[in-house]
C-alpha cells in the first residue's frame, strides 16, 4: 500500500532555527505576552539560585554560632523564595496558555483555507492522511514548542550562565572542574541532534501514512467487508504500525544516549568537585558554608543541564513539524489570471521539497513546451457559447516525453446547445470537462465562455457561470438541503431547492425523516448510489447556471428513473449551454450534437444519427463495445 507525502529532507541541508523562524508571523501578535512570560521564567529560575546563598549564610552564620533565631530567619527566607518562585512560574503559564492556543487555531485555519485554494492537481498528489496529520499532530507539536522548549531553552541557558558565574565567584577552581564537560557535551549534542532530526522527520511522515490507512479503511469499510479484505487491511496497518514503532524505538535509543551523556558527565564533574572541595575544607582553604552553597548551586543546575537534550529533541521535532506545515503552505494557490501556459497548476515554492516542488519542476517543464496564452481576451460576442481553441493539456507531474492527455482540441458548443462528449475509457473526457471551470489549467490553447477567455477571468466568476455534476457524486456531512443549495448563490431558498429536486427526480427526499433537513452521513453513504447522484445533479442545476457540465450524471440510475430525469433535464438544458459526458445512447439523445473524443483529440462531430452512419468507432461505442 503506497502513500503520498513529501520526502524527508537531509537534516544537514536545513537549519532548525531558520525553519522555526517562519513561525514569527503567527507569534508576532502575541510576542509581548511571550517575551513577558520568558522574562518572568528567567527571574523565577534565577530566584531558585538564591537558595544556596541563603544556605551558605545559615551554615557559616547562625548554624555555626548556634543562633536559633537566625536559623528560623533563614528558614523563612527559603520559604519566601520558594513561594515567589512558584507564583512566578504559575503566572508565566497563565500568560502563554491563551495566546498559544490562538496561534495554533490561526495556523490550522490558514492551513484549511489554503487547502481550499490550491489546485486539484495538488490534492491528486497528496494523501489525505498526510494533510490531516499536518493539521493536527504537527500543529500540536508547534504549540508545545512555543509553550515549553522555546521559553525554557532561554530560561535554562540564562540559569546556567548565572549559576556558573555564582560558582566561579565562590571558588574558581571548583567552577573550572564543573565546566570541564562542556566541550565534549556540545560536540556530542551537535552530532546526535542531526541524527535525531532525520529520524524525527521519518517518524512524522510515517504517522501521516498510518493516518491515511486508518482514514481509507473507515471510508471504505463497505468494500473491505464486502470483499472480506479485513485481514489484508489489518496486515497493512500492522506493517505500517510496526515500521513506525521501529522508528520510534530508534528515536528512543538516540534520546537515551543523549540523556546518558548529559547526565553522566555533569554527575562526574560534581563528584570530582565534591572530593576536591572536601579536601579544601579539611585543609582550611574553604569554609563549610561555601562548599554547601557550591554543591547546592551545582545540584540546582542539574535540571537545566539535563533538560537541554530533551528540549533540543522537542525543538527538532517542532522544526520538522513546521517544515511539514510549510510544505503545504508553500504550494502555489490557484491564480485568477494565467499569464503563461502551465502556470497555476500547483507548483510549489519556498521549502523546495515534497509534492509542491515536484509540481513546480514538472509544471515548468510543461510550460516550456506549451505556447504562451494571450493576456488580452478576444473581443466578446453576446452569444458565443463555449469554445475550445487548440486546447492542449498535460498533467503537471507527467514525464516530459509522454504525449499530452488532450492534443489540439477544437470544439464549439453554441449558446443554448447541448453537446454530448463520447469516448472510450481513458480518452480524456473527464479531463476535458474539468478544464471548463478551471479545475486544471491548460498547457496550450484557450477556452472561451461567450467569447471571453477563462484564463483572463477570476476563478470565482468562472465557477459562478459554470456548474458541474461529477460522475462520482460527493456529499458532505450536512443536511440534504444544504448539500443541494451549495450549487446556488446565497439567495436561493426552498423554492429553488424544490425545483432542483424535481428536475433530478429526487422526491425521495420528502420521505426522509426530516425531509430536506435530514442530515446526510459522511460521504453520503447513508444514501444509495442513485440517490447520491440525483442530489449531485440537483446541486448542479439549482442555480440555473449559464453553462452546465455534466460528467455521466445518470450512470447510477435505473432505467425508469433515468427516463424521468432525462425528461425533466431536457427542459433545463433548453435554457443553458451544456457539455454532457455520455456513455449510453439514452444520455446521448439529450444532446443536439455529439463529439467523439479519441486518443486525446476530437475525431468527429455531428448528430447521433450521423455518427452512427458515418463513424465506425462511435457506432461500436454506442453498441456497448466499451467497458464503461
Amino acid at each position: 500500500m503506497s502513500t503520498t507525502h513529501a520526502p524527508a529532507q537531509d537534516p544537514g541541508g536545513r537549519s532548525a532555527v531558520r525553519t522555526l523562524r517562519r513561525l514569527w508571523p503567527y507569534v508576532r501578535p502575541v510576542r509581548t505576552r511571550l517575551f513577558s512570560a520568558a522574562f518572568i521564567a528567567v527571574v523565577a529560575s534565577c530566584t531558585g539560585l538564591l537558595f544556596p546563598l541563603v544556605l551558605k549564610w545559615m551554615v557559616d552564620g547562625p548554624v555555626a554560632d548556634r543562633d536559633t533565631g537566625g536559623v528560623w530567619l533563614g528558614a523563612l527566607l527559603l520559604l519566601g523564595l520558594g513561594v515567589v518562585e512558584a507564583v512566578l512560574f504559575g503566572f508565566r503559564r497563565w500568560l502563554v496558555a491563551r495566546p498559544l492556543a490562538g496561534v495554533e487555531a490561526e495556523m490550522r485555519a490558514d492551513l484549511f483555507r489554503h487547502l481550499q485554494r490550491v489546485p486539484v492537481a495538488f490534492h491528486d498528489r497528496w494523501a489525505s492522511g498526510q494533510l490531516l496529520s499536518r493539521g493536527t499532530t504537527d500543529l500540536m507539536m508547534v504549540r508545545m514548542f512555543l509553550a515549553f522548549p522555546l521559553t525554557f531553552l532561554l530560561v535554562n541557558g540564562a540559569t546556567i550562565v548565572v549559576g556558573m558565574a555564582i560558582l566561579l565567584a565562590q571558588d574558581w577552581t571548583l567552577g573550572l572542574v564543573l565546566l570541564a564537560p562542556v566541550v565534549p557535551m556540545v560536540v556530542f549534542l551537535s552530532y546526535s541532534e542531526e541524527r535525531y532530526a532525520a529520524v524525527a522527520r521519518r517518524a512524522q511522515d510515517q504517522v501521516g501514512d498510518l493516518t491515511t490507512v486508518v482514514e481509507e479503511s473507515v471510508l471504505g469499510i463497505r468494500i473491505i467487508k464486502g470483499f472480506g479484505r479485513h485481514r489484508s487491511q489489518a496486515r497493512a496497518f500492522r506493517e505500517l504500525s510496526g515500521t513506525l514503532r521501529g522508528t520510534e524505538l530508534v528515536k528512543a535509543r538516540l534520546l537515551a544516549a543523549i540523556y546518558a551523556v548529559i547526565m553522566t558527565l555533569p554527575e562526574l564533574a560534581i563528584g570530582a568537585a565534591l572530593v576536591l572541595g572536601s579536601v579544601q575544607v579539611a585543609d582550611g582553604g574553604l569554609s563549610t558554608g561555601t562548599l554547601v552553597a557550591f554543591l547546592s548551586t551545582a545540584l540546582a543546575l542539574r535540571w537545566p543541564v539535563e533538560s537541554i537534550g530533551f528540549l533540543l529533541a522537542m525543538s527538532q521535532e517542532a522544526a520538522t513539524a513546521t517544515e511539514r506545515y510549510f510544505e503545504v503552505m508553500d504550494a502555489e494557490p490557484e491564480s485568477d489570471v494565467r499569464a503563461e501556459a502551465g502556470s497555476g497548476s500547483g507548483s510549489g515554492s519556498g521549502s523546495g521539497s515534497g509534492p509542491a516542488s515536484a509540481s513546480a519542476s514538472a509544471s515548468a517543464a510543461a510550460s516550456g513546451k506549451a505556447r504562451a496564452v494571450a493576456a488580452v481576451p478576444a473581443p466578446r460576442t453576446p452569444a458565443d457559447g463555449i469554445r475550445f481553441e487548440a486546447v492542449e493539456f498535460r498533467y503537471p507531474d507527467a514525464p516530459d516525453d509522454t504525449p499530452p492527455v488532450l492534443d489540439r482540441i477544437d470544439l464549439h458548443i453554441r449558446t443554448g446547445e447541448t453537446l454530448a462528449l463520447v469516448g472510450a475509457t481513458g480518452s480524456g473526457k473527464t479531463t476535458l470537462t474539468a478544464l471548463v471551470p478551471r479545475l486544471h489549467e491548460l498547457t496550450g490553447g484557450r477556452i472561451t465562455l461567450d467569447g471571453e477567455d477563462i484564463a483572463a477571468m477570476p476563478r470565482a466568476r468562472v465557477r459562478t457561470l459554470v456548474s458541474m455534476a461529477f460522475e462520482e457524486p460527493t456529499l458532505f456531512s450536512a443536511s440534504v438541503g444544504e448539500n443541494v443549495l451549495m450549487g446556488a448563490d446565497g439567495g436561493a431558498g426552498a423554492e429553488e431547492l424544490g425545483r432542483a429536486l424535481a428536475v433530478a427526480q429526487a422526491e425521495f427526499v420528502h420521505g426522509l425523516p426530516k425531509g430536506a433537513d435530514t442530515q446526510v452521513g459522511e460521504q453520503g453513504l447513508s444514501l444509495s448510489g442513485g440517490q447520491r447522484q440525483r442530489l449531485a445533479l440537483a446541486r448542479a442545476v439549482v442555480g440555473k447556471p449559464r453553462f452546465l457540465v455534466l460528467d455521466d450524471p445518470l450512470s447510477a440510475l435505473d432505467v425508469h428513473t433515468e427516463a424521468l430525469v432525462e425528461a425533466a433535464l431536457r427542459r433545463v438544458l433548453k435554457d443553458t449551454t451544456a457539455l454532457v459526458v455520455a456513455h449510453r445512447p439514452s444520455t446521448v439523445l439529450l444532446a443536439d450534437r455529439v463529439a467523439l473524443l479519441s486518443g486525446g483529440r476530437i475525431t468527429a462531430v455531428g448528430t447521433h444519427q450521423e455518427l452512427l452512419r458515418e463513424n465506425a468507432e462511435y457506432a461500436w461505442l454506442m453498441s456497448g463495445g466499451t467497458d464503461e
